[in-house]
């Protein structure tokens, strides 16, 4: 009995003393959070960051982080309580140590891997009399779109130049060459292959221009492939006949589109003359059509060299020739395949190529079809291209299969 309230005595003081001892412990650590907690900012800085519509970062006289708003954190300029990148730093050292406003524009990584990088206008101030404010301005999207602009430009100036100087140098030759009859005819004719080939390149430009300011879902409307496709083949017969070139249609589709037909009449055109301009003389460009999944697929194949991997990832930029001596010769401009580029992205699509060395190439212009349409019944295949229109001394050619072997894989037409 004794032993027991013995036992009892000592349990009952260990306990109090347990709980005395984890009051003190609580009190203590409140004194340490209170000494310890988030530095206060100066009246009213929060308030203001919270409505700024800008990324920001708040730094104590150490450069820990204080505050960060999200936008930072995505930006790749804080991470955990530490800012990234030296710049960013030493911008905070020369406002600390100057007391003066700092801004700059920063091409700065995006992150720890690759190479991608992200363009800020960074303004360093004072905030208070012991912290330091970062805000940062994301331009990098404006700072490539007006790279690109004045890229366009001197490149237009570039291209405008070399004809207009031709036309020049022509016109001076057949001043002193007067009473050269021959010679007159032959600057004549280099002056009129000059002379059009600056106005395929104002016509081009004109057009490229146009499209970035068009709108098809508002000018937009029901649009039949066919008949886009009939169209552009038609005003592709004079080159093609020239070459001795056959243009081979084979399938067609039910399903329309929702677009602007002049638009896309242009960018299939665009995508024959490349082809035939490409291609060696007596052989054929095919056009393959088809419907499915929602998708409309035209694709362009013809039998020329082929692209090399390299070009292939530049093909579609604007100016870019795979042959530049040889696009003077065909009159290329280097702008039609970045015309086809802008139409495709214009009506929701896009155009893909398939091209191989030595076995042609396929570019296929894929759209979406307007919705409310069955277009997985079978359709007719499309009559043969007139007899008129052929070549002259060639038979008519046989049509190629619906897809024309090329939509899936582009081989050669």
């Amino acid at each position: 009995m004794l032993i027991g309230l013995v036992a009892g005595l000592v349990g009952l003081a260990l306990g109090t003393f347990g709980v005395l001892a984890f009051r003190v412990s609580e009190k203590q650590r409140e004194l340490l959070e209170v000494d310890a907690g988030e530095p206060a900012l100066p009246d009213g800085a929060a308030e203001v960051l919270a409505v700024v519509g800008r990324a920001f970062v708040v730094l104590d006289d150490v450069d820990g982080v204080v505050r960060a708003s999200p936008a930072a954190y995505a930006y790749g300029l804080v991470l955990g309580h530490t800012v990234v990148h030296k710049e960013l730093l030493d911008m905070t050292a020369g406002v600390r140590r100057d007391g003066v406003i700092l801004e700059k524009q920063l091409e700065l990584p995006r992150g720890p891997l690759g190479q991608g990088t992200i363009i800020v206008q960074v303004r360093a101030a004072m905030l208070g009399e012991e912290y330091i404010l970062l805000l940062a301005d994301d331009r990098t999207e404006i700072t490539r779109t007006e790279e690109i602009r004045n890229d366009f430009v001197a490149n237009v100036s570039h291209e405008l130049k070399t004809p207009v100087g031709a036309i020049s140098l022509l016109a001076e030759a057949l001043e002193s060459s007067a009473d050269d009859e021959e010679a007159v005819r032959r600057f004549a004719k280099r002056m009129h292959k000059e002379s059009a080939r600056l106005a395929a390149l104002v016509q081009d430009i004109i057009e490229l221009s146009r499209l970035q300011g068009a709108s098809v879902t508002q000018q937009g409307g029901p649009v039949d492939i066919n008949a886009v496709i009939a169209e552009a083949v038609d005003r592709s017969q004079l080159p093609a006949e020239s070459k001795n070139i056959s243009i081979v249609v084979g399938g067609r589709t039910q399903g329309k589109v929702f677009g602007d037909q002049d638009l896309l009449v242009t960018a299939l055109r665009n995508l024959i003359d490349n082809a035939i301009r490409y291609s060696p003389a007596n052989t054929r460009v095919g056009i393959g059509v088809r419907s499915r999944e929602g998708l409309v697929s035209i694709s362009v194949t013809d039998q020329g060299d082929g692209l090399t991997p390299e070009d292939q990832e530049r093909v579609f930029e604007r100016f870019y020739r795979v042959d530049a001596a040889r696009s003077r010769q065909t009159g290329g401009t280097g702008l039609g395949l970045s015309i086809v580029k802008h139409v495709a992205s214009n009506h929701g699509g896009e155009v893909t190529l398939w091209s191989q060395p030595g076995q042609g190439s396929t570019f296929t212009l894929r759209l979406p079809e307007m919705e409310g349409q069955d277009s997985d019944r079978p359709v007719p295949d499309a009559p043969a291209p007139s007899p008129a229109r052929q070549p002259a001394g060639r038979p008519a050619p046989t049509q190629v299969p619906r897809a024309a072997g090329a939509t899936e894989r582009g081989a050669s037409a």
